[in-house]
């Protein structure tokens, strides 16, 4: 399956939001957590998430560098 650069770009950008969104709640909802284990366990599953999104953000934003007109590029 062959994707575009722009669509590359776009399906990245909105990866990298939903998983920047689970990783926000994760972290919001810490505050109600007593158990010490389970503390730590909520802030790894809030973490890995926010891996994640900066993961996408990257290479979504590594396919918008290798998509820009360089000088000297005929544009259509």
């Amino acid at each position: 399956m062959k994707l575009t650069l722009k669509a590359t770009i776009i399906g990245g950008v909105i990866f990298a939001l939903a998983c920047l969104g689970v990783a926000v709640t994760g972290f919001t909802s810490l505050g109600g957590i007593t158990e010490p284990a389970q503390l730590a366990d909520a802030k790894g599953f809030a973490w890995f998430w926010m891996f994640l999104a900066v993961v996408s953000a990257a290479l979504a934003a590594l396919a918008w560098w290798m998509a820009r007109p360089r000088p000297g590029d005929e544009h259509e």
